[in-house]
C-alpha cells in the first residue's frame, strides 16, 4: 500500500511539472524552458543541416543532438500519457480510458508526429519524412500564450474565415475563366487552359504580379486591373475577420467589474449601486481556460472566488462538484487559517472574481447582509456528506469551522 500510494505521489508530481505548469513552481518552469530550448534548437538542426560544408563538418554533433532531443520528446511523450489520467476532464475511474482520450488529443498527436519520423526513417529510408521533423515547431504551442492565443482565435473564426476562401478560391476561378476567355486567342500558348490562367489570378489577385502572365489585349488589361483592386479587398476580408478575433479576445480577457457584472450576482443582487460600487473596486478579475487549475489542495487559503461565467469543478476527496455562475468557493478557508482541501478546476473558459482575506475581512464588515449569506452558505457546506454518505471533513476541523463562522456571525449581529 506504502509503495503504490508513493507511485501515485510520483504522477501527481509528475503531472504538475508537465501540465500544470504552475509560476511558482520552479521545477516545471526550468522544465518548460528546456523543451521550448529543445524544439528551437532542433527546427534549427534541420535548417543548418542542409548546408552541406556545415553538415559534412558537424555531421556527428548534428546526429547526436539529434537523438538526444529525441530520446527526450520521446520520453516527454510516454509520461504525458502515464499521467494523462490525472486531467479533470477525463474519466479518472477507467484509466485506460483517459489515456485512450489523450492520445487522440490535438496536442498527444503533435507529439507523436513530432518523434515518428525518426523511427519511421529506422525502417524507410524517405526524405519527405524530413520535412515531418518541422512538426516539432508545433509543440510551442503548448508552451506558448501568444500561440495558444493565435490558435483560440482561428478556431472561434473559424466559420468567417471558412467562408472568406470560398470566395477567395470562387473569385480566382472567375478571373481565371474570363481572362481565359479574353486572351487566349491573342495568347494561345500562354493562356492555353483555365487552370493554366489561374497562375495569373492568384498572381493579379494577390497584387504580386510577376509579369510571366500578362494580358496584352485591351479587354484583359481593363480587367486585369479590375481584379487588383478586387485583390486588395478579397485579401483584406480574412484580416479584418482575424484582428476582430483578436479584439474580441483582448476584451474578454481584460474584463472589468463593475456594479452592473457584479447585480447580476445572486448574492449582490439585492445591493444598491453604492455598495455594488465599492465591492467592485474590491474584487480582482481573473480568465481561465479549459482545464487550468485555478487552485490546488494544500494551497494556503488566501482568497475566495466567485463565478462570473463558465464552469468550474471543485473536486476534494470524497467527491466532484460542478459550480456555474453566480456560486462561490473558497470562502471557508479565508475564516480560518489553514490550507485548502479541494482543487477547483476550469472545465470551460471561466471569468472569475478573487476576492483577496483582506477584502473579504473588510467587506462583510461594512455590508453585514453580504456577509450573512455568504457565512451561511458556509456553515451549510460543512453538513455535506459524499457519495459514501461519510462527512467531507472531519469532526474537529468541521467544530473549528462553525465556531469561526459562528464568532464571524455574532459580530455580524
Amino acid at each position: 500500500m506504502t509503495g503504490r500510494s508513493g507511485i501515485q505521489r510520483i504522477r501527481r508530481r509528475l503531472f504538475e511539472i508537465l501540465e500544470i505548469s504552475a509560476m511558482d513552481d520552479k521545477v516545471s518552469s526550468i522544465f518548460d524552458a528546456f523543451i521550448i530550448t529543445m524544439i528551437v534548437l532542433n527546427v534549427a538542426l534541420v535548417v543548418f543541416e542542409t548546408s552541406e560544408p556545415l553538415f559534412s563538418q558537424y555531421k556527428t554533433v548534428f546526429h547526436a543532438f539529434d537523438l538526444f532531443t529525441i530520446g527526450v520528446f520521446t520520453i516527454e511523450y510516454l509520461a504525458r500519457i502515464w499521467v494523462s489520467d490525472m486531467h479533470g476532464h477525463y474519466p479518472r475511474n477507467k484509466p485506460w480510458r483517459a489515456r485512450l482520450r489523450y492520445i487522440v488529443s490535438p496536442y498527444a498527436l503533435i507529439d507523436l508526429v513530432a518523434i515518428l519520423p525518426f523511427y519511421l526513417g529506422l525502417y524507410w529510408d524517405l526524405r519527405i519524412l524530413r520535412l515531418f521533423r518541422l512538426v516539432r515547431l508545433l509543440k510551442l504551442f503548448r508552451y506558448s500564450p501568444a500561440l495558444a492565443t493565435l490558435g483560440r482565435v482561428f478556431y472561434s473564426e473559424r466559420r468567417g474565415l471558412l467562408a472568406a476562401g470560398i470566395i477567395m478560391v470562387g473569385l480566382m476561378v472567375v478571373a481565371a475563366t474570363i481572362i481565359y476567355y479574353l486572351e487566349h486567342d491573342a495568347q494561345p500558348a500562354v493562356f492555353a487552359s483555365i487552370p493554366h490562367a489561374m497562375w495569373w489570378a492568384v498572381a493579379t489577385l494577390t497584387t504580386v504580379g510577376y509579369g510571366d502572365m500578362t494580358p496584352i489585349t485591351t479587354e484583359g488589361r481593363m480587367f486585369g486591373g479590375f481584379m487588383m483592386i478586387c485583390g486588395l479587398g478579397m485579401f483584406a476580408l480574412p484580416v479584418g475577420i482575424l484582428a476582430s478575433g483578436f479584439a474580441t479576445e483582448i476584451r474578454q480577457r481584460e474584463f472589468v467589474v463593475n456594479k452592473d457584472v457584479l447585480g447580476q450576482i445572486p448574492v449582490f443582487s439585492s445591493l444598491g449601486p453604492l455598495p455594488l460600487s465599492r465591492i467592485a473596486s474590491l474584487l480582482k478579475a481573473r480568465i481561465f481556460n479549459v482545464s487550468d487549475v485555478i487552485t490546488r489542495a494544500g494551497d494556503y487559503a488566501d482568497s475566495m472566488f466567485i463565478v462570473l461565467s463558465g464552469e468550474v469543478e471543485v473536486a476534494t476527496e470524497y467527491q466532484r462538484v460542478r459550480m456555474t455562475s453566480g456560486e462561490f468557493f473558497g470562502e471557508l478557508g479565508l475564516l480560518v487559517d489553514k490550507e485548502r482541501n479541494f482543487t477547483a478546476t476550469a472545465r470551460s473558459r471561466c471569468q472569475l472574481m478573487m476576492l483577496q482575506k483582506a477584502d473579504f475581512l473588510h467587506l462583510i464588515g461594512q455590508s453585514p447582509d453580504i456577509g450573512r449569506v455568504i457565512l451561511e452558505q458556509a456553515s451549510a457546506r460543512l453538513g455535506a456528506v459524499g457519495a459514501d454518505g461519510e462527512a467531507l471533513l472531519d469532526e474537529e476541523e468541521i467544530a473549528r469551522s462553525r465556531r469561526a463562522i459562528d464568532r464571524a456571525l455574532n459580530q455580524l449581529g
